[in-house]
């Protein structure tokens, strides 16, 4: 998939740290979950973005960062490589949605809440996106089996 090869081409561009990281190519899960909700010309970022918390928070497709601590540097690499193609793409009202997804997404995280999908799905709305039920519930699906426990 394009979005996916757009992802990992950044990261083997912007460091050799980055590119250990990424998974052998058979084992890199290349569904994209909340990307199917926005125009086209914001799936790149948002997918970055989307990898970016599954790094912090869940079971990424794409990387297999060997500690804690570099996951921690990587999953905030993938959201500020994130958070330029969305500001290409869609502007400043663009990154102001993302922004306070990723925040409020860490909030619900910190707090031990649910919500973060739905979190995900408002804000693709907020980006443009209209997805129909079927859609959203598939993203949903997709995600919880993600970042469950």
């Amino acid at each position: 998939m394009e979005t996916f090869a757009a992802i990992e081409d950044g990261a083997r561009s912007e460091s050799s740290v980055w590119a250990a990281a990424l998974r052998p190519s058979d084992e890199r899960q290349l569904v994209a979950v909340f990307s199917e909700l926005v125009p086209d010309h914001l799936r790149l970022g948002l997918e970055t973005v989307y990898e970016a918390y599954l790094v912090h928070y869940g079971r990424p497709r794409l990387f297999d960062a060997p500690d804690a601590d570099e996951a921690v540097l990587l999953g905030d690499y993938l959201y500020a490589h994130g958070l330029v193609r969305i500001a290409e793409a869609g502007g400043v009202d663009a990154v102001r949605v993302l922004a306070g997804l990723i925040s409020r997404c860490a909030a619900l995280r910190a707090d031990g809440s649910a919500g973060d999908g739905e979190a995900w799905v408002e804000a693709a709305r907020a980006l443009g996106g209209a997805p129909d039920s079927d859609a959203v519930a598939r993203a949903l699906e997709l995600h919880s089996a993600r970042v469950a426990a």
